[in-house]
């Protein structure tokens, strides 16, 4: 799809256009790199495993110096993957926490999703970002959450364009002995193409897997506040609520 799009495309006006009939094509591009960010690169287990990552760095930060490098090109370039092995392979107790967290992820023992809701349509423009806080400010009476029992991420998918169609700011041309270029509006091409252009997804996780039902049940009244009402899919499965370790 990629090679033929460089083949076809066009400069016109110091503007990159493409053929009017590669419309669904682009589209089809822009909708696969969303997919790509739902079900891979933003996928609740890879996001778990990558805040475990975070926090073993940020823990490990005071001994190591991380952060440093940052201000040290010749250091910065060689900082890689294989602090994580460094760490992992460490005997120093400064570390010990890091090197937990680094082993908890080897044996799959990563923090625990809870449950997730999509931000409802309507409420996109004014959205702001869920935290912990408001998260443990709606745990009921009988529970004992704290913020640093809590992660949320607040997850936003789209087309590139944020709520809007990127192809609006693509121009296309006819045929190759044309030398005008247009805009294209989708309802021209097809009524099946989407209406919104992005998604918000709330997601909640626990470091700790005996508080997964708090966390859940705090996360459905944070939802019943906001909204009046229950947004995620499904409740927050049994088996997992009685995770213990």
């Amino acid at each position: 799809v990629t090679c033929r799009l460089l083949e076809t495309m066009r400069v016109i006006d110091n503007e990159i256009c493409y053929r009017a009939k590669e419309y669904l094509t682009i589209h089809k591009l822009f909708s696969t790199r969303a997919d790509l960010h739902r079900t891979v690169y933003m996928h609740p287990k890879v996001k778990a495993i990558e805040l475990m990552v975070v926090d073993a760095l940020i823990k490990a930060n005071d001994h190591l110096q991380i952060a440093s490098y940052i201000d040290e090109p010749a250091q910065y370039w060689m900082l890689d993957d294989t602090i994580v092995k460094r760490i992992e392979t460490s005997t120093d107790q400064e570390l010990e926490e890091s090197r937990n967290l680094i082993r908890r992820i080897r044996r799959r023992d990563i923090y625990q999703f809870c449950n997730e809701f999509a931000v409802p349509k309507e409420k996109l423009e004014h959205f702001k970002n869920v935290t912990a806080q408001d998260i443990t400010c709606s745990q009921n009476s009988d529970a004992h959450l704290n913020e640093e029992d809590v992660i949320v991420t607040n997850v936003k998918i789209d087309l590139a364009s944020g709520r809007n169609n990127p192809l609006e700011r693509i121009s296309f041309f006819q045929d190759y002995d044309s030398f005008e270029k247009f805009p294209i509006k989708d309802d021209r091409i097809s009524h099946l193409l989407p209406a919104c252009y992005q998604d918000m997804i709330v997601r909640v996780y626990t470091r700790k897997s005996e508080l997964v039902e708090a966390v859940s049940e705090a996360f459905e009244n944070f939802q019943m506040k906001t909204y009046g009402k229950k947004t995620q899919v499904h409740a927050t499965p049994e088996k997992k609520k009685r995770l213990k370790y």
